[in-house]
């Protein structure tokens, strides 16, 4: 298999805070000499060491083999938040567990014997040598058995021997190296910063990427720093949409996505492909936030040619010369010399979960993505990012890693309509050459980054990528991101004063108070909560006849609802985080699980606890967790009949839970076998849309889950 890892850059937001026009601090440290301060800098700016006290870096102070394992695990780019296999040594203390176990799965350092590493021994030059030589790469002659060093016996010499041919290690004198001295973390901060230098050269893209920002743009100001920061780091990047821009706030029922479209224009956005929520409205209202786009659009395998409204605005072709406002099956891009193929994708599910007409097809997407694949290759373009709407492992029929895994010669997929959070890159190895799969989760909560370094073939050696949160914070609460002026000018006098004014619209009436209390949403069964799960049913249903049942965890219910007019302020305050559906393939066995994870912890209060429609079961919270569930009954055709265990069933509920949230293993289990399907409508809208179907609402607890040791 092709090696190739993950190179470090200091892509975080202090740093990002520092590009966008602060001064970097004066190192704090006393005791670095001049010739080592370049070298010391590079690795506190990357994370990589630090000192040994606020003022001293302890240059001159020797460095154990633990502490030069983490900082070189680190240099080359492994991840504590990652799993490696177990080295087997008992002297290595926690701190530097992920690293020796990283550097040993990867061939680069070794115990001092089977049992033990040797932790706080100090590494010797020549044991440096060695680690620097195999975690570099370099080449390494393995028949040279003697360097010009009279210290360096046979087993050293080829790792010597490369260091000194990169010029990252010389001797201590002409005919001695050092080998058997205690190296100093002064010398072990020079190697480092010296074999950084000795990364393959190559070409590097960087891709700045959002999705399913779904018309929360209320930090459209911070996003717009957080992006104009990057491009200012990387005045060359690409800055691409992966869809659903449309649908999921106020924004968008009073703007149709224009609003969004401003700010992007204002970003400079150089592409986008099209989610299934473009579609929501039909065609009419997409194709004008086309011709309103400073930017081209890509999507390979949606045909629309035959549509009234976006006919005109469709190419069937791959092109060098986008124009904005116009709609390619992929488009050519040249970034620093280089060319570089970007084409679109579009979930097929968008035929059954939105309202895209019967004059748009959703051609077979693997069919497609080969073709604009083989397209860019005949113009010799070996560089082919794949921009996507159809979910990164989504069970609806199409996703990314399938993607990865059938269509050869793809090397990027920026990717949206599962809203996962992707903090690192995917890789999938599955073909000749590997595929990098970036998402970056949902409502502009993050705007991602993407490094990719390119061989001279095109193959992806090297990568760095990572999730910058626009709304972070410092220790004392204040936003890390200011807010760009001209964004917060136009949002503020342009389009929250029509927002706050819908807040007000009455959208129902109930005749009796919905109870969301906190108290009540996660012990036991109630109206709101009965109120909710109908709505969700309902709104499955239309996706998804077959479903027969909903379930919403109480923890996703945040506040009650008095009697009377119901206001679109109050739906929002009950539901808060904008979660969307998903539709789960569940066995009557699973569903009984499920349920019983639901009360286990009955009656305290429990953020799982599970409100339901189209089932009501019983329970003994006296028994034991796992042994409470006495009796579970489906509403199949209007009539109620005991779950069969062996039965698929069709279940609604929302990604977070679908995605294993509060504890649901058994749909985790589901969602990573693609038995979840995420038509991705936001749970207020959902509510609302229901509520303005059945305006005078008269819920009430019906006897849907009974504790039988509470009668």
């Amino acid at each position: 298999m092709k090696s190739y890892y993950k190179f470090t850059t200091a892509f975080t937001a202090a740093a990002l805070a520092v590009s966008a026009g602060s001064v970097s601090a004066a190192s704090p440290f006393k005791d670095v000499p001049k010739g080592y301060e370049e070298a010391v800098q590079f690795l506190a700016d990357n994370g990589i060491a630090k000192g040994i006290s606020s003022q001293a870096f302890g240059t001159h102070s020797s460095i154990k083999r633990v502490d030069a394992a983490v900082q070189l695990a680190r240099a080359l780019g492994f991840s504590e938040k990652d799993t490696y296999e177990e080295a087997g040594f008992t002297d290595v203390p926690a701190r530097g567990e992920w690293a020796v176990n990283a550097l040993a799965e990867a061939g680069i350092a070794s115990g001092k014997s089977s049992e033990t590493f040797g932790s706080n021994d100090p590494i010797t030059r020549v044991e440096a040598a060695k680690w620097l030589a195999l975690g570099y790469e370099l080449a390494i002659d393995a028949s040279v058995s003697k360097t010009k060093f009279g210290d360096v016996n046979k087993n050293w010499a080829p790792y010597v021997d490369a260091l000194q041919k990169s010029g990252i290690a010389s001797g201590k004198s002409a005919v001695k190296f050092g080998a058997t001295d205690q190296l100093s973390r002064g010398e072990w901060a020079l190697f480092l910063h010296r074999g950084a230098q000795q990364l393959p050269d190559g070409f590097e893209l960087s891709v700045i990427h959002t999705n399913d920002t779904h018309a929360h743009i209320d930090n459209a100001a911070r996003k717009a720093t957080v992006i104009e920061a990057l491009r200012e780091e990387r005045p060359s990047s690409l800055l691409l949409d992966a869809g659903d821009v449309f649908s999921g706030t106020l924004y968008f029922n009073e703007f149709k996505g224009q609003a969004d479209l401003e700010f992007m224009n204002l970003l400079g956005y150089d592409a986008m492909t099209f989610g299934n929520h473009e579609f929501d409205l039909g065609t009419e209202p997409l194709a004008a936030f086309i011709k309103n786009a400073k930017f081209p659009f890509v999507s390979a395998n949606v045909n629309a040619g035959a549509d009234a409204n976006l006919s005109s605005l469709m190419n069937e072709t791959v092109t060098d010369k986008p124009m904005n406002g116009e709609v390619y099956n992929g488009i050519i891009k040249e970034v620093d010399g280089e060319k570089v193929g970007i084409f679109g994708l579009t979930t097929a599910e968008t035929k059954s979960i939105s309202s895209p007409g019967d004059d748009v097809v959703f051609e077979d997407y693997i069919k497609e993505a080969e073709k604009a694949v083989a397209s860019f290759e005949a113009e010799g373009i070996n560089k082919i990012v794949a921009l996507t709407h159809i979910g990164f492992q989504d069970g609806g029929g199409d996703n990314d890693v399938t993607l990865a895994k059938e269509v050869e010669g793809i090397d990027i997929i920026i990717g949206g309509h599962s809203h996962d959070k992707l903090d690192e890159p995917y890789i999938d190895e599955t073909g000749d050459e590997p595929t990098i799969i970036a998402q970056a989760n949902e409502y502009n909560k993050f705007v991602g980054t993407l490094d990719v370094v390119f061989d001279e073939d095109g193959v992806a050696t090297e990568y760095a990528g990572e999730l910058i949160e626009v709304d972070a914070q410092n220790d004392d609460d204040t936003y890390v991101f200011e807010e760009n002026a001209e964004v917060k000018k136009i949002l503020a006098e342009k389009y929250t004063p029509a927002v706050d004014e819908m807040k007000a619209t009455v959208v129902g009436s109930a005749s009796a108070a919905l109870d969301g209390e906190r108290a009540n949403v996660r012990t036991k069964e109630t109206n709101l909560g009965n109120l909710i799960t109908d709505a969700m049913l309902a709104k499955a249903k239309t996706i998804d006849a077959a479903t027969v049942i909903a379930l919403q965890n109480g923890g996703g219910i945040r506040a009650s609802i008095d009697a009377g007019d119901i206001t679109m302020e109050e739906v929002l305050t009950v539901m808060p985080f904008g979660n969307a559906l998903a539709i789960m393939e569940l066995t009557g066995a699973e569903i009984k699980s499920a349920l019983e994870h639901s009360v286990s912890l009955a009656p305290d209060q429990n953020g799982a606890f599970l409100q339901a429609a189209g089932l009501k079961f019983t329970y003994d919270s006296s028994k034991d967790a796992g042994s409470r569930v006495t009796a579970i009954q489906v509403n199949e055709n209007g009539s109620y009949k005991p779950i069969e265990e062996a039965k698929t069933y069709k279940v609604a509920t929302n990604t977070f839970t679908a995605k294993g949230g509060d504890g649901y293993t058994m749909f985790k289990t589901a969602y990573d076998e693609e038995r979840v399907s995420e038509p991705g409508y936001v749970d207020w809208e959902t509510f609302t849309e229901y509520l303005k179907a059945n305006p005078n609402v008269n819920a009430a607890a019906e006897g849907r889950i009974t504790d039988t040791a509470a009668q």
